[in-house]
């Protein structure tokens, strides 16, 4: 059985976004990177996201439940739990 200490106990996430190389991050920097896309995008947002109040939550609720937000044709911001190795 693995030792639970070598893997250590915070999520990466790696993020696929259009035009850009995909990058490692901590799911309190994709937080941060949702919030701010989704300033942007209040005027579409998908319809699970319509009736939830504020920014914050909003990201809060696609990080727990999703993995991709469509940001308009041939747009895309994708990200995925990944476990590093030491």
């Amino acid at each position: 059985m693995p030792d639970a200490l070598m893997y250590g106990d915070e999520e990466m996430y790696v993020v696929l976004e259009t035009n850009q190389p995909e990058q490692f991050i901590t799911a309190d920097e994709l937080r941060g990177k949702l919030i701010s896309v989704l300033k942007t995008q209040q005027s579409q947002l998908p319809p699970d996201l319509q009736d939830i109040p504020t920014i914050e939550e909003q990201a809060k609720h696609l990080l727990s439940t999703g993995c991709e937000l469509d940001l308009g044709p041939g747009e895309f911001l994708q990200w995925y739990v990944v476990r590093l190795e030491k």
